[in-house]
């Protein structure tokens, strides 16, 4: 098992593009039933506040750095070379990989209209990529009655086309959530992608590089959403400073 480091309480993969494809792929080929998660720093602070969603992160396979904090965190707690693995990135690097391997994907979540144009794009950049199927579910409430029946029914979906990797765009937590009840009733790989169907799609745009290399990728998407993203940004951010903060000095302590 790879090497993790702990951020506040959640355990991080130290790992790389390579070494994460390279393991999905191995448990693709398995028929493995697992998920993958890409923490940011709204991941890692919501399983602070939620302890139930603390042991959904507990029980994925791999939890990537998908946010340049958790990277930095991790360098300064002794991963020196630790990269970001970053959610929509691994999404375009595993595509390429599978269509070499022929292993198939499913498409989960976003809107149909999203799905259409992403499996466009993705077909126009991976000609060879095998995608077993697509589905927009209709948006519950993780603790909707009907919640479970819906599952149920999209598991169906999934288990019916075929493919080893499946891909799942419902934002946090609830992609988290969905993946660690459907994990036991899969036999394939799912990832938690998030925004990537959005970005991929062309429906909304990313940060340029060099606010991501710098860690302000949350600033572009907050102007973008403020409304919906206000509480995340504006609240979690500081949070994840101070917490953060603390658990470096208490190591510090130590030495």
């Amino acid at each position: 098992m790879n090497q993790r480091i702990s951020i506040i309480n959640v355990d991080i993969d130290c790992t790389s593009y390579e070494d994460t494809c390279d393991r999905i792929a191995a448990f693709a080929r398995q028929a493995k039933s697992c998920y993958v998660v890409a923490a940011n720093v709204h991941v890692v602070m919501t399983a602070f506040w939620n302890p139930a969603y603390r042991q959904v992160l507990a029980n994925a396979e791999i939890v990537t750095p998908d946010g340049m904090p958790l990277v930095w965190g991790m360098r300064l707690l002794g991963s020196k070379q630790q990269q970001r693995v970053y959610g929509p990135d691994l999404m375009l690097n595993l595509c390429d990989r599978v269509a070499k391997e022929n292993l198939s994907i499913y498409l989960f979540g976003a809107t149909v209209n999203t799905l259409d144009k992403l499996e466009q794009n993705l077909k126009a950049k991976f000609p060879n990529l095998a995608i077993a199927g697509k589905h927009a579910p209709p948006y519950l409430d993780i603790d909707s009655p009907k919640f479970a029946s819906q599952l149920s029914e999209d598991i169906q979906l999934m288990a019916n086309s075929g493919a080893k990797i499946v891909f799942v765009a419902l934002g946090c937590p609830k992609q988290e959530i969905w993946m660690s009840r459907a994990s036991d009733q899969l036999s394939v790989v799912a990832i938690g992608v998030g925004a990537a169907f959005d970005f991929h799609s062309g429906q909304v745009s990313q940060a340029p590089r060099w606010m991501m290399a710098i860690g302000l990728e949350w600033l572009y998407r907050f102007c973008q959403e403020p409304l919906r993203l206000w509480q995340r940004y504006l609240i979690n951010n500081p949070c994840f400073v101070i917490l953060f903060g603390m658990q470096y000095l208490r190591q510090q302590f130590k030495k």
